[in-house]
Formats: C-alpha cells, sequence, structure tokens
C-alpha cells in the first residue's frame, strides 16, 4: 500500500519507519531537513510538501504537534489532494473538539478517516510497539487498523470520532496523578527511614502497586531500567506530558467533569515545567520533593 506520513519527528519518524519494514512504499513529507534525511535512510521517499506526499496515497498518516496545525495540514493538503477513497489516519494527541471537526470535514470530502492517539513513547515507537486508541466508524477503524497494527502491539477501538483522544488524555491524566503519587510515597519512605529498594519490594506487590511504580520507577536503581536510571533523560518529556494535562483540563472543563486529583497533578506539573525542566522525564517530578 502506498502510505502518506506527515509528521516525522521523535515519534513519527520511527513509525514511517516501521511502515515501510512492514512492506508499504511510504511517502514522508516533515519541514525539518534532518527528519527527512533520517527517513530517506530508512526507506521512505521523501517529498517537500504534504500535498505532493498524498499525491496517489492510499492512506495518509499524520503525526503532528497540536490540533491547529493538524486542522491547517489537513484542510490545505490533504483533503482534495489525496485520492478518492483514501484512508486518514491521525496519530497526534490533539484536543476532541479538533478531531471530530477535522474528521467531519473529511467525510464531507468523501473520506473515511479516524484519530489514532498513541501511548509508549519513543522508544515504542521505534521499535513497532506503540499501543493506538482509535476513533471514528467501524468502517474506518477496519480500514485503519491493519496499518496501524505495523506500528503497534494493541489497536483498541474506542467508539466514535474523537473517542481515541478522550482516551488518550484521560489515560495520561491517570498516569501524571499515578506518578506524583509514586513520586510522594518514594519520598515520605526515605524520610522515615525506609529503604527505597524495600518499599519498592513491599509495595510492587501490595495494593499501592502500579505502572508508575512497577515499570518507570522515578527512583534510580529500583525496578527495570528507566529514565531515571539515565538522569531522567529520554522517555516521556514533562513538557509533553503537561501539553496533555492542559487537554486534559480543558475537556474536563468543557464536559463539566471534576477531576480534582487531575487538576492538582496538572498544577504541580505545570510549576515543574516553568522551572526549566520540560526536556526531563516527567517522572524527575521527584526531584522537587
Amino acid at each position: 500500500m502506498k502510505i502518506a506520513f506527515i509528521g516525522l519527528g521523535n515519534m513519527g519518524g520511527g513509525m514511517a519507519a516501521n511502515l515501510v519494514k512492514a512492506g508499504h512504499e511510504v511517502a514522508a513529507f516533515d519541514l525539518s531537513e534532518e527528519a527527512l534525511v533520517a527517513a530517506k535512510s530508512n526507506g521512505c521517499a521523501t517529498f517537500t510538501s504534504a500535498s505532493e506526499a498524498c499525491d496517489g496515497a492510499e492512506a495518509v498518516v499524520s503525526m503532528l504537534p497540536n490540533g491547529a496545525i493538524v486542522k491547517s495540514v489537513y484542510s490545505a493538503d490533504v483533503i482534495g489532494k489525496a485520492p478518492a477513497g483514501a484512508v486518514f489516519l491521525d496519530c497526534s494527541t490533539i484536543d476532541v473538539a479538533t478531531a471530530r471537526e477535522v474528521i467531519s470535514l473529511a467525510e464531507t470530502g468523501g473520506y473515511e478517516m479516524v484519530d489514532a492517539p498513541v501511548s509508549g513513547g519513543i522508544a515504542a515507537a521505534n521499535g513497532g510497539t506503540l499501543t493506538f486508541m482509535v476513533g471514528g466508524t467501524a468502517s474506518a477503524f477496519e480500514r485503519a487498523k491493519p496499518i496501524l497494527e505495523a506500528m503497534g502491539k494493541a489497536v483498541i477501538h474506542a467508539g466514535d470520532a474523537g473517542n481515541g483522544q478522550a482516551a488518550k488524555i484521560c489515560n495520561n491524566m491517570l498516569l501524571a496523578i499515578h506518578m506524583a503519587g509514586t513520586c510522594e510515597a518514594f519520598s515520605m519512605a526515605e524520610k522515615l527511614g525506609l529503604d527505597a529498594q524495600t518499599f519498592y519490594d513491599i509495595s510492587s506487590v501490595s495494593s499501592g502497586q502500579n505502572w508508575s511504580m512497577t515499570s518507570y520507577c522515578p527512583v534510580p536503581g529500583v525496578g527495570p531500567q528507566s529514565p531515571s536510571d539515565n538522569d531522567y533523560q529520554g522517555g516521556f518529556a514533562t513538557a509533553l506530558m503537561l501539553k496533555d494535562l492542559r487537554l486534559a483540563m480543558e475537556a474536563a472543563d468543557s464536559a463539566d467533569a471534576p477531576v480534582p486529583m487531575g487538576a492538582r497533578a496538572a498544577a504541580l506539573y505545570e510549576d515543574f515545567n516553568g522551572a526549566g525542566n520540560g526536556g526531563l522525564d516527567f517522572s524527575a517530578i521527584i526531584k522537587t520533593l
């Protein structure tokens, strides 16, 4: 299948490479010349505009920074430029309203489209082990699924258009809450004279167990290898977590959903990011304790 891929950043570059490995013909575009060079070395054909990449494509996959850019790219360079009958897959993490608006525009133009944000980070993007949360019609999902399966380990239909984004921001709000709580618990354990490894050995098999502890421990040298073992470099940047939390707060407000724990986590990450820590992994928030 010929697939146009728009947005070759930290996540998109690895995702496009995995589509090539799966046997697809990938036409790639990004504003970064460096990203295009990397994509070409991974077997992608590269183009100087998104509309050129979409020419003749049976599917279009995008991984872009925010909702405004997603809407602009699809409105100007994808809808009406890709062949009739192509399916669109936006894997960006954006606000629910914009996701639904862009899908509506695509459907009006005669295309099927899904919102398919990801969970897993850069390593999973490179390794083809992402989880995709997909919103859209059953028909669009079935067309998108084999493409997504070439880039991930799990592809889950979340329901109607925009529900992929809803699942992503709810999941990441919960992740931020868990991480902040895990950091607090380790910090308090230390101050009470309890060794971090001993606390991990107890809590990881008790009712306090959670993913932030057992798969992504914020304490160096405890649990499986994680960014904390690399001075909080790599992983999921604080700035990106904050982006997702801001989207979650906007969505909660629009849905009149009370999220006191989510709001507190968002405030903590606002402060941590504002102190110049946006490039550190989000587990580095333990430094504040």
